[in-house]
């Protein structure tokens, strides 16, 4: 079958990589894809955002399978566009339908929708610009810290955890009324600052079953211990060592039933991936986000780890077909590091030769932000590659990991070197616990 994967990015490059390993995948295409895409299948220039351009595609090459990676085209409804095309209606495509996506593209829904369905959060208020004045008299009646958050999508980085009355002021103040993240701060969710260690869990859903995907644990601050502005995410770890069969159970009742009850009771077509950006306060899981598709990196721990074939799974959600597959986990440890820009996730220079690539490695490279000129691999965007690795434990995927990204260079790049170490703490700190 052809299959067509929509996105440039690290979690595009690991679909590919993972559907092509499928005996029933014929001509894989992606669009736009990146450099390490190019390996794999066939990249074409498709615009993201010109779903005519896409669907004519679909058309030409006889697609039997269309793959959503990135959010804005869910957002924006190319799962609308498809169902109300008559010659495109009936194929495949994996991702929910614009309302689905505004689990995602709309902050205050999502809380909306998880207050009404009894699902646990923190508590929150929503206000725009016309509500300036109620929003700081909010604010001074909230303990510290307190997070504020763009409502609308903003690249992974529309969060601010403030520290002091007078930083919420101030970035509420800029949110609201000089756009400090574009249309997406029109409206501000203030929210409560819940304390814990946060944990990514997928599911995918064809709208009445679900299968649960391995857990993750993402590092989105750009520096070391967590500091610095947020990113994209600059490592991953799979599986979560407190996520056992307790926690999972409080999860899966708690969380991911209501979640997709309430989706059928609003009447919402979602087929598709949805990612619970979840935090565990004291061993009780609670919602912070939701994503409407795969996160990245996690997608780079989550589906080497899957040893099932995809293309069956992704054909069972878009078909309603999903209680008839099997999923298979591999039990190994697999962490990702993130190699991006010298400035990212400020500006940062394109187009630097990439060197080292070609070592002999077990590991898994995949591209984020990359291109190809002349035979050689140039960097492409703050993002650049993503590193996986495999071991019988975390402390082994760690170093393999490692190990390849000190053979991989270019000007400035930058990655940090404490992914991991909060959850091995936290393994060694109940081992000596245990042996007291």
């Amino acid at each position: 079958m052809n299959i067509l994967i929509l996105g440039s990015g690290g979690r595009e490059h690991t679909f590919a990589w993972k559907i092509k390993q499928s005996p029933k995948c014929g001509r894989l295409y992606i669009g736009p894809g990146n450099a390490g895409t190019g390996l794999i299948g066939e990249n074409v220039p498709l615009d993201l955002m010109s779903f005519p351009e896409i669907g004519d595609f679909v058309i030409s090459k006889n697609i039997d399978l269309v793959i959503v990676g990135p959010e804005v085209p869910l957002a924006l409804g190319i799962k609308d566009y498809f169902k109300q095309r008559d010659d495109i209606r009936n194929v495949p495509l994996v991702g929910p339908d614009k309302k689905g996506a505004m689990l995602e593209s709309s902050k205050d829904f999502a809380k909306q929708f998880m207050v009404k369905y009894g699902i646990p959060t923190a508590d929150y208020a929503t206000f725009d610009r016309s509500q300036l004045e109620q929003g700081l008299d909010y604010l001074k009646r909230q303990n510290l810290p307190i997070v504020l958050k763009a409502d609308g999508l903003a690249a992974g980085k529309g969060v601010v955890i403030c520290n002091s009355l007078e930083e919420a002021d101030k970035i509420f103040k800029e949110m609201l009324l000089e756009s400090k993240f574009g249309k997406a701060s029109a409206k501000v969710v203030v929210e409560e600052f819940l304390s814990g260690v946060e944990i990514s869990v997928f599911i995918v859903t064809d709208g009445n079953t679900y299968k649960i995907l391995p857990s993750a644990k993402d590092y989105k601050r750009i520096g070391e211990n967590d500091s610095g502005p947020n990113t994209g995410g600059m490592g991953a770890v799979s599986p979560v060592p407190f996520a056992d069969d307790t926690f999972m159970k409080k999860v899966e009742e708690h969380i991911i039933m209501p979640t997709i009850n309430g989706l059928k009771t609003e009447q919402i077509d979602y087929k598709g991936f949805i990612f619970l950006g979840l935090i565990n306060v004291n061993g009780e899981p609670m919602v912070i986000e939701y994503n409407a598709r795969m996160g990245d990196p996690e997608t780079q721990v989550v589906f080497p780890r899957i040893s099932s074939d995809l293309v069956d799974m992704l054909l069972g959600c878009a078909q309603g077909t999903l209680d008839q597959i099997e999923l298979s986990i591999d039990s190994r440890s697999a962490c990702t590091v993130v190699m991006v820009s010298g400035g990212y996730p400020g500006s940062y220079p394109k187009g630097l030769t990439i060197k080292g690539l070609d070592t002999p490695t077990e590991n898994l490279i995949f591209h984020a932000g990359t291109s190809s000129q002349d035979g050689h691999i140039l960097t492409n965007g703050g993002r650049v590659l993503a590193i996986t690795a495999f071991g019988n434990n975390l402390t082994d995927a760690l170093d393999l990991a490692y190990d390849t990204v000190d053979q991989i260079e270019w000007k400035d790049v930058y990655y940090r070197k404490d992914i991991g170490q909060d959850l091995l703490a936290m393994v060694n700190k109940t081992v000596e616990t245990s042996a007291e």
